[in-house]
């Protein structure tokens, strides 16, 4: 395999990325991809270099350059307008600072905590559908419910729009996709049509009648402070829902199904309860959903001895910089009790992500309430995984799972 084998577009790389990037960090650190006309950094202490250094490595037109942005505006203004006003990745401090702190007020590490239990709950009664002895999908039967079910309820939506909730996440991640690659926009801008009149009409609601919620949140704290325009605050609920969705769903499934590969560490794990805060960071840092990100160079710059001129495109291999032998020690090995600090799964530096904290909780609570003594799982054996296809998250559509009572398990378990 050689460095210019690596290409995120392509299929067979986006099934396992983690050969390609093995082969990047061992001999050619800093690539530059004639084909796709990008720098592609995959060593862990190049990647935390570069996003510590926003001035120089700029988020502000990284993937989708301006003239690209004009022209989607024209086919898809709603979706293109949602993507300009509601995007923090794509933006620079100071803009980026202020941005941030309004919706960090309403996504607030409190009002998350005090979701615990009503996610246990939902976690329980989901488990609770699952068949005794059999076989379920791990993704449709609770990896993509509960934080559909937990961040719709938090953004205050009728029960009887989950599913539209989910539609309107999907058609969000869809728009970045397809701006990236110069894809069709058409159905991409009636979906976002039809998520910008609801939440319009919702925050409207809001404003004749106060509830606690998060739309009720950003309405106080930007539109009404005069730090967001209606339409800015509705790009932010669309992020909000983003962010409090598709990053669960696919640290469950990809973390949920290194766990059931590696049979000697799930049974440690239920053995051992107590390690699910930690198993849950190295499901993160050994299969990350966020795999890459992208940069605009400011100015001449070096890095690890290759030299980048000012404007051109960095993309940054987080996924990468995961598995990179010099920051952890046999990094192709899922280990639950591994020291994990410094993984760069959900972001590093000012971009951190917003929904790390909500991602965190949610998966916690499911191991532990799925993962119990008199309950066996594994992976239904000979099914064929399909990744979500797209080259900066990482996710699969399904996993089979098989379950069965434990020897000894009471019937009533």
């Amino acid at each position: 395999m050689q460095a210019s084998d690596y290409n995120p577009m392509l299929p067979a790389v986006q099934a396992d990325p983690y050969p390609y990037y093995a082969t990047l960090r061992e001999n050619a650190p800093v690539y530059f991809n004639e084909q796709l006309g990008w720098y592609i950094v995959s060593r862990y202490e190049d990647v935390i270099a570069i996003t510590k250094n926003p001035a120089v490595f700029s988020s502000a037109r990284a993937v989708v350059r301006p003239e690209q942005l004009d022209a989607a505006e024209k086919v898809a203004p709603t979706a293109v307008r949602a993507f300009r006003r509601g995007i923090l990745l794509s933006e620079d401090p100071p803009l980026h600072t202020s941005t941030r702190s309004v919706v960090s007020r309403a996504f607030t590490p409190k009002r998350i905590a005090e979701m615990e239990p009503r996610i246990r709950r939902l976690a329980r009664e989901l488990i609770s559908q699952l068949p005794r002895s059999g076989e379920f999908d791990l993704i449709k039967d609770l990896a993509e419910p509960l934080p559909l079910i937990v961040i719709a309820e938090m953004m205050g939506a009728e029960p009887r729009l989950r599913h539209e909730f989910k539609r309107w996440s999907d058609n969000a991640v869809a728009t970045f996709y397809a701006l990236a690659r110069g894809a069709e926009l058409s159905g991409i801008e009636r979906t976002s049509q039809e998520m910008h009149d609801y939440m319009s009409r919702a925050l409207e609601a809001r404003r004749q009648q106060p509830r606690d919620d998060l739309m009720q949140a950003l309405l106080d704290n930007g539109v009404r402070e005069g730090l967001l325009s209606v339409d800015e605050a509705i790009a932010f609920c669309r992020l909000l829902l983003v962010a409090g969705n598709e990053t669960t769903t696919n640290l469950l499934g990809n973390g949920m199904h290194a766990l059931l590969s590696h049979p000697d560490q799930l049974e440690r794990l239920t053995r051992e309860p107590t390690l699910i805060p930690n198993a849950v960071e190295e499901m993160l840092r050994y299969d990350s959903a966020a795999q890459v990100f992208f940069r605009k160079v400011t100015q001449d710059v070096e890095v690890s001895g290759t030299r980048i001129p000012a404007g051109a495109n960095v993309l940054l291999l987080f996924g990468s910089a995961n598995r990179d032998p010099r920051k952890f020690q046999d990094p192709d090995r899922f280990d639950v009790t591994r020291n994990v600090t410094g993984h760069v799964a959900l972001g590093h530096g000012i971009h951190f992500c917003l929904g790390a904290p909500l991602a965190r909780l949610e998966a916690r609570v499911v191991l532990e309430e799925l993962l119990t003594p008199e309950r066996r799982l594994s992976l239904v054996p000979g099914q064929h995984l399909e990744n979500v296809p797209n080259f900066n998250v990482r996710g699969l559509k399904s996993l089979r799972v098989r379950t069965e009572p434990a020897p000894g398990a009471r019937a009533s378990a």
